[in-house]
């Protein structure tokens, strides 16, 4: 089953009746006037008080919702395995360790992994390169599943608000054109907001993105205008155009903690005048290793990151970031990016993952 999410319904077509003329009614030429009943002399009678009635306030009903089934995209082909050049049997487990190290597993974790690998594979009996593998990924598929996986797109407040953040250069762009691109072929009415404006070559990129995918583009007015303000418009015309989804870029800066919490302080506060924000999406590029997971420590701290989107996956033998994110930060990925293709893009599935890294 694919992911799900709720969306307004469409509008069905209006079916037009055709007028029919009714003839009037024929008058009569000539009548006999009725007589006249009697009028008897009456009481006077004080006037009644007017009573006005109270103006009826029409309710206009909320748009019927429905349930949308995206499609489904393996990832598995995009990432690079782990063995490509150690041999995997019982005598050179303790090799594997040195092989998670390097794909940026952490120390701790590739510690216990191959710990446990030993212990399962002396239970079991598995002697083979097909059984030890079958074993750890079982294990990896364990320890990365998640309940919350799936983006917060289910709550029937529309328009779904994502916020998008990372530094410049790690595919954010790129991301939110394949999200946008992917949310559009299920019917679904996305909006995208410029609001980078510190860099003019980033509105002009993700306008290109919008295009490709169909969504509608705001943009700011000026150049530098406040991304605050571009923020703001992007949930009014949100709103206006009864969309179901709003995906607001941020500027990729990363000068100190305090710019950075006080920028994207100000964009929740003026998105949530009018939207509720439903995922705030850490772009992280898997080719810098651990450096993606300090870039992923200073925006936890101060952007309330809901889940994380993995870029550039495919170009890397570096895939245990992942592992790493979500064991250290506890924060969980949602999305990984394997190609530059608009098509080259899916929600992270941890068993697909796991095949991916040990095939």
């Amino acid at each position: 089953m694919g992911f799900l999410f709720w969306k307004k319904k469409d509008k069905p077509e209006e079916v037009v009746t055709p007028e029919v003329e009714v003839p009037a009614p024929k008058k009569k030429l000539f009548s006999k006037p009725k007589p006249q009943p009697k009028v008897e002399p009456t009481a006077v009678v004080e006037p009644a008080i007017e009573v006005i009635p109270e103006p009826v306030v029409e309710v206009i009903p909320e748009p019927e919702k429905v349930e949308v089934v995206l499609p489904k995209r393996s990832f598995a082909k995009g990432i690079k395995s782990l063995f490509t050049r150690v041999k995997f049997d019982p005598e050179n487990l303790d090799e594997l360790e040195d092989v998670l190290i390097q794909a940026d597993f952490g120390v701790d974790a590739s510690e216990q992994i191959v710990a446990e690998v030993k212990a399962r594979a002396k239970k079991s009996g598995a002697e083979t390169e097909t059984e030890l593998k079958a074993i750890l990924a079982e294990l990896i598929t364990e320890n990365l599943t998640r309940t919350d996986r799936e983006l917060n797109l289910s709550s029937g407040q529309l328009p779904y608000v994502v916020l998008v953040v990372g530094v410049n250069g790690v595919g954010k762009t790129t991301t939110i054109g394949k999200l946008a691109k992917y949310l559009s072929e299920a019917g679904s009415n996305v909006v995208i907001a410029a609001a980078d404006t510190f860099r003019a070559a980033a509105v002009e990129q993700i306008a290109t993105w919008a295009e490709r995918s169909g969504a509608t583009l705001v943009r700011p007015k000026s150049e530098g205008q406040d991304p605050a303000s571009v923020a703001f418009e992007g949930t009014e015309v949100a709103i206006a155009s009864q969309a179901d989804v709003l995906i607001i870029d941020t500027a990729g800066r990363l000068q100190n903690k305090v710019d950075l919490m006080n920028e994207l302080d100000k964009i929740r506060r003026v998105v949530e005048k009018n939207c509720v924000i439903a995922e705030v999406l850490l772009v992280i590029d898997a080719t810098t290793g651990q450096n993606g997971m300090v870039q992923a420590k200073a925006f936890a701290e101060v952007a309330k990151v809901t889940g994380v989107a993995l870029t550039k996956l495919d170009g890397t033998a570096k895939g245990g970031i992942v592992y790493s994110i979500q064991r250290e930060l506890g924060i969980p990925v949602k999305l990984v990016g394997v190609g530059e293709g608009i098509a080259d893009f899916a929600f992270f599935e941890a068993s697909e993952f796991a095949r991916g890294l040990v095939s």
